[in-house]
């Protein structure tokens, strides 16, 4: 894992989220803010997060300026699971006027990650509790070819040119993108929120958050309002696991200031979403 880097950052969140429309110094879309602040946040963070299965990114959701961040090579492209999701549906909305199907999930059955399934899912659920089944119907019949206009517009890289509908279902590890590409393209989602498609999936990260595969972060916070997001992919670590478990977090829901991008060793997503809410907490304390 790289150093910790501007961890004194996370005594400003709690600013941050107070005070709408506020900038701090020296941020830019490109770049990293600089300024220190309260060192009992840095000590806080250090002490019970700076553990070598856990890789974090904290970005300013307005600018994408990185904030904080304990993530060895971040531009580096690895399998980042069901982060995709979101940009898959943008791509298969664009080719079918926004009407996005619903889909029974049978668990196992069909493909999903939930053995006994998720019942009739729309694309809001879907996203919410993260069902491999309904992206497996959703991406059949999708090329990678379909998305690259999505993925130029979002700044991800882009899957191999013969990678099958499952990869862009966000399983395996043949899409391969940095992880601070993917954090970038969240806040660039953000932006985009009243376009077509995109109101759908950041429902579907709230209803995560309340109830789905993110619901620890909700359960973590003294005022539960994130918009969430979780992946598990294989595991890149020299370390090797059975997978990584991603989580995006993003909050206040209705009014962005931070996002959180954390990467947790050998657990799934949702236990990842765990960690993620903790830090969320001690951020507040």
């Amino acid at each position: 894992m790289g150093p910790v880097r501007n961890l004194a950052i996370l005594a400003t969140v709690v600013a941050l989220l107070a005070a709408p429309g506020r900038t701090e110094p020296g941020s830019n879309r490109a770049g990293t803010t600089t300024s220190l602040f309260d060192q009992s946040a840095e000590r806080a963070l250090i002490r019970d997060f700076n553990r070598p299965g856990i890789s974090f990114l904290l970005l300013d959701a307005q600018t994408g300026a990185i904030l904080a961040s304990r993530w060895d090579d971040p531009e580096r492209p690895i399998p980042l699971g069901s982060l995709v999701k979101p940009f898959t549906a943008l791509a298969y909305g664009e080719a079918h006027a926004f009407r996005y199907p619903l889909h029974y999930c049978r668990g196992t059955a069909t493909g999903c990650w939930l053995p006994r399934g998720h019942g009739q899912v729309d694309l809001t659920s879907a996203i919410a509790h993260s069902c491999n089944s309904y992206f497996r119907t959703l991406t059949a019949n999708l090329a990678p070819s379909d998305i690259s206009s999505t993925t130029t517009r979002f700044g991800l890289q882009s899957p191999p040119s013969d990678a099958p509908g499952s990869a862009l279902a966000g399983l395996g590890s043949r899409w391969t993108i940095s992880p601070l590409s993917m954090a970038r393209a969240y806040v660039e989602l953000l932006r985009r929120r009243d376009q077509p498609g995109v109101r759908q999936i950041l429902t579907g990260m709230e209803e995560s958050a309340e109830r789905g595969t993110g619901a620890e972060v909700d359960r973590a916070l003294p005022y539960p309002d994130a918009l969430v997001k979780t992946g598990t992919a294989p595991c890149t670590h020299g370390d090797h696991a059975p997978g990584d478990g991603f989580t995006v977090a993003i909050l206040p829901a209705h009014q962005p200031r931070i996002l959180l991008m954390v990467r947790v060793h050998g657990v799934p997503g949702a236990q990842a979403a765990k960690v993620a809410g903790s830090m969320l907490r001690e951020m507040e304390n």
